[in-house]
C-alpha cells in the first residue's frame, strides 16, 4: 500500500501528539511455491501511522532488499535466512554447485532487514542482525541505500537494539567471527553528524571501535540480541546461548538451516561484562549467574557504587522453535506452551566491595533481594530480584535509559507466546497496570513523552492490534501512560501483521530530515 490511507478514529487524540510510529516485521513467507520454515524469516514490511493535525493516516511497504527483489525475479526463495536455508538453480553444473558450497563457509547474509528502526543522524535505516542495514526514507517508507558494517568494522554480525547517547551517537555492538584467529564481540560507535568540510561522507566512514571483548571460545560466541548502557558502563552478557562456527560453517553443505547452529548450554554459566565507556577497559573481577536465556535487556543504572541492570530472561531457548511456521496453526494458542515463561530479572552488580570480604558473604549494599557472593577464586556469583513474570518486548521512557527509572511498558505473555494483553509495571512498587481485550494480540507498546513532561509516565504509549477474530479490523491504539486508560483507537480496514519493533519519530525530527 504506497498511499496514506486516513483511518477512522474514535476517542481524543492528544493535539501535540504529531510525527511518525513506524513499525517493522516479517510480512511475506510464501514466494512462488516456496515456503520459509520460520515466521522471522518472513520478508521485511515496513508500516507507519502518521499524526497530522489530529487525524491518523497509515501506509505500509515491502522493504525492497537485494534478498526482496531476487526472491521476487526467481518467483521462490533464492536467498537464505537465519531458519530457511536456500539453494542455487539446480540445473547448474558440477563445478558451479562445489564453488556455491565453498562460498557459503562464512555465509553471505541476508538484507532483508525486518526487525528494527534505527536513526543515525537525520536518517532511519531498517536493521537486523547481519552486517547489512538499509536506509528508508520514513515519509515513504522507500527503500534506498545498503550500508555494510563490515567496510567499516570487523563484525559480521550486529545487533539491532543499538542505544544512542546524549549527542545521538549511536552506539552498538557485534561480533566478529575468528577474525586473525580470534573471536570478540565489538562494540562500535557511530557519530551522529560528520565535520562540516566532510558533508559528502556518510556517518559510517567516522565509525570508531571503542572496545572489545573476547569470547570465552574461539568457534562457540554467544548469540545476543541486545545489551545495557549506564552512564558510565556497557552491559554486556555472555549467555551460554552459543552460535557453533564450525556447524554454522558446514550448514549450507549438510543441508539445514543456520538457527540449528545455536544451542543452548544448560551446564554452562552466564558471564557479564562492564566496559568503562571513558577508559574503555573492562571491569577486571569475574561475575556470573546461573544459565539463562536473553533477548531483551530493559534499562541499567548506577547506584551507590552498584550497577544495576533488569531483564527479560528464559530458562531454555524453547522460544525461537515457538516461532516455526509448522507450529503456527489455527490451534497455536492452545497447542504451544513455553517450557519457560519470560521472567522480568533484576541483577545488582557491586563495583565497589571490600576487597577482604569473607568467601560467601552477599556483597550488595543497596536494598534488593539481588545477591552478589564472593566466591573463592574471586570471582563473584550472582542471583537475581524477580520483578515479575510473563512479559516481552519492553520498553521504557527513553529519556531515562541509563539512568534510575520507574516503569516498563511490555506486552504480557503468559505459557503462549503471542502477546494477550499490554502491560505498565512499576519496578519500585512491583504494582502492574493492563490493557487487554478478546482476540486482540498487541505489538510491543511504544512510550511518547509528552512536550512538557515533568514525571517518567506523563505522555501516551501507542501499540498495533492485530485480532484473530476475522470480523474485528485491527487498530492503532493510543493509551495514556500514566492511568493506562484508553484515549482512542484508529481502524485499520486493510490485513494488518503482527510486527516486532518500531520508533516514534517526532515531527521535528521530520523536518530536520527533510530540510
Amino acid at each position: 500500500m504506497n498511499t496514506d490511507m486516513l483511518l477512522l478514529f474514535s476517542g481524543q487524540l492528544p493535539t501535540w501528539l504529531e510525527g511518525i510510529l513506524l513499525r517493522n516485521g516479517p510480512g511475506m513467507h510464501t514466494i512462488g511455491d516456496a515456503k520459509y520454515n520460520h515466521w522471522f524469516d518472513g520478508l521485511a514490511l515496513l508500516h507507519s501511522f502518521t499524526f497530522k493535525n489530529g487525524e491518523v493516516y497509515y501506509r505500509s511497504k515491502y522493504l525492497r532488499s537485494d534478498t526482496y527483489n531476487c526472491n521476487i525475479e526467481a518467483n521462490r526463495i533464492v536467498v537464505s535466512e537465519f531458519g530457511t536455508m536456500a539453494y542455487p538453480d539446480p540445473c547448474k553444473n558440477i563445478f558451479a554447485k562445489a564453488f556455491s558450497y565453498l562460498s557459503h563457509t562464512i555465509p553471505e547474509f541476508t538484507d532483508n532487514c525486518l526487525i528494527n528502526i534505527m536513526k543515525t543522524g537525520d536518517d532511519y535505516y531498517a536493521t537486523s542482525e547481519t552486517n547489512f542495514i538499509r536506509k528508508i526514507n520514513p515519509l515513504t517508507l522507500e527503500t534506498l541505500e545498503k550500508v555494510d558494517y563490515s567496510k567499516y568494522v570487523a563484525v559480521n554480525l550486529a545487533t539491532s537494539h543499538p542505544h544512542y547517547d546524549s549527542a545521538g551517537n549511536i552506539l552498538n555492538m557485534g561480533t566478529s567471527i575468528v577474525d586473525k584467529g580470534r573471536t570478540k564481540y565489538v562494540l562500535f560507535k557511530i557519530p551522529s553528524s560528520v565535520p562540516e568540510k566532510e558533508k559528502k561522507k556518510s556517518c559510517f566512514k567516522h565509525l570508531e571501535v571503542v572496545c572489545s571483548i573476547p569470547s570465552r571460545s574461539l568457534l562457540q560466541p554467544s548469540y545476543y540480541h541486545s545489551f545495557g548502557i549506564t552512564e558510565n558502563y556497557i552491559v554486556f552478557i555472555e549467555q551460554p546461548f552459543k552460535l557453533d562456527i564450525v556447524k554454522l560453517a558446514t550448514a549450507y553443505i549438510r543441508g539445514v538451516n543456520w538457527a540449528s547452529c545455536l544451542s543452548f548450554h544448560k551446564e554452562d554459566k552466564t558471564w557479564f561484562h562492564f566496559v568503562d565507556r571513558k577508559t574503555k577497559k573492562e571491569v577486571s573481577t569475574k561475575f556470573y549467574a546461573d544459565a539463562m536465556v536473553l533477548y531483551h535487556h530493559i534499562n541499567a543504572y548506577e547506584e551507590d557504587g552498584h550497577i544495576v541492570f533488569d531483564i527479560v530472561a528464559y530458562r531454555d531457548n524453547s522460544l525461537y522453535d515457538m516461532f516455526y511456521l509448522k507450529n503456527l496453526t489455527k490451534d497455536f494458542e492452545e497447542n504451544n506452551k513455553l517450557t519457560s515463561i519470560p521472567t522480568c530479572k533484576r541483577f545488582v552488580v557491586p563495583l565497589q566491595y571490600d576487597k577482604d570480604a569473607e568467601f560467601g558473604s552477599n556483597l550488595v549494599k543497596i536494598p534488593t533481594s539481588a545477591t552478589a557472593v564472593k566466591e573463592k577464586d574471586g570471582s563473584i556469583y550472582c542471583q537475581p530480584e524477580v520483578l515479575c513474570e510473563g512479559i516481552e518486548l519492553p520498553r521504557v521512557n527513553y529519556d531515562y535509559n541509563g539512568k534510575k527509572y520507574k516503569y516498563i511498558y511490555a506486552t504480557e505473555v503468559q505459557w503462549s507466546p503471542v502477546p494477550t494483553k499490554i502491560a505498565k509495571v512499576n519496578v519500585q512498587t512491583k504494582e502492574i497496570l493492563h490493557w487487554g481485550e478478546d482476540h486482540c494480540w498487541p505489538s510491543e507498546p511504544i512510550f511518547v513523552p509528552s512536550p512538557d513532561a515533568r514525571e517518567e509516565d506523563e505522555g501516551v504509549v501507542l501499540t498495533c492490534i492485530v485480532t484473530s477474530e476475522p470480523s474485528k479490523a485491527p487498530f492503532l491504539l493510543i493509551l495514556d501512560a500514566k492511568t493506562f486508560k484508553e484515549l482512542g483507537r484508529a481502524t485499520v480496514n486493510v490485513e494488518m501483521h503482527l510486527d516486532l519493533h518500531g520508533v516514534f519519530i517526532p515531527q521535528n525530527n521530520l523536518e530536520a530530515e527533510t530540510e
